[in-house]
């Protein structure tokens, strides 16, 4: 059985308080930078994997979109999604992101939001991405930045104020397996560097156009004027070649 912390009373009851719960794409710091990744969306067939509460399933649509197909594992993520959306061109399925079939070049556009690192096997499901976009077609993800997620403790060094002094970065190369806290214990994360994330996207036959470190807006998000101090979030655009061997 996949990782599906989402489905836990307690943290999923956290999980709903937080500002991208409350308040959809313009509560996520790293928004404005993802979506300025996406194609052109009109009349396009859209794959969200990681769909969560479907804010950019009905942000395709609202972009005219041809159809979207949501992607999560969590009944209670599916459950909200469904009860914020009336949209007959959006369907959620219930599924592990490893575990996803479709056609071969279902898709003309497929998307991420902060999925990936709960995900064991982030090699093999680019392969499949590869396999289910059109030539031409575009894969845009963010994930939890490296940085960010080297260590297991994954939090600042505090002085004996309680304020961050910085953020420490250890065991870096050593990829594999956090077992860390975010909301409540016990949340399995997979951490894997900057290039391991960018060589499997290449690996697997897409073209990079862009990789984005992005930071928050500190005039939308002044509580989060720390963030800026590390990378947060790592965001990667790419593209299969319209000719493919």
């Amino acid at each position: 059985m996949k990782q599906n912390k989402y489905d836990d009373a307690v943290f999923f009851s956290k999980y709903e308080k937080m500002p991208r719960s409350i308040q959809g794409l313009e509560g996520a710091g790293e928004w404005p930078v993802f979506r300025a990744l996406l194609p052109e969306l009109k009349d396009k067939h859209v794959l969200d994997l990681g769909c969560g509460f479907g804010w950019h399933c009905r942000y395709v649509r609202e972009q005219q979109a041809k159809s979207v197909i949501g992607v999560d594992l969590s009944d209670k993520m599916l459950q909200k999604a469904k009860e914020l959306t009336n949209d007959p061109f959006i369907t959620y399925m219930k599924t592990p992101i490893e575990d996803i079939q479709f056609e071969e070049e279902e898709f003309d556009v497929v998307i991420s939001s902060l999925a990936f690192h709960y995900v064991a096997s982030f090699e093999a499901v680019c392969k499949k991405i590869y396999r289910y976009v059109k030539p031409g077609g575009s894969f845009v993800f963010s994930v939890e930045h490296p940085i960010f997620t080297a260590r297991e403790e994954q939090d600042w060094y505090y002085d004996e104020n309680g304020k961050p002094i910085h953020w420490p970065v250890d065991h870096y190369q050593s990829e594999g397996i956090r077992e860390t806290t975010f909301l409540t214990e016990n949340v399995v994360k997979y951490h894997r560097t900057v290039s391991t994330y960018m060589n499997l996207v290449l690996q697997a036959g897409f073209q990079l156009k862009a990789v984005k470190e992005p930071a928050v807006d500190e005039k939308l998000h002044p509580e989060w004027k720390d963030e800026n101090r590390r990378p947060m979030f790592l965001i990667i655009s790419a593209r299969k070649p319209k000719e493919t061997k």
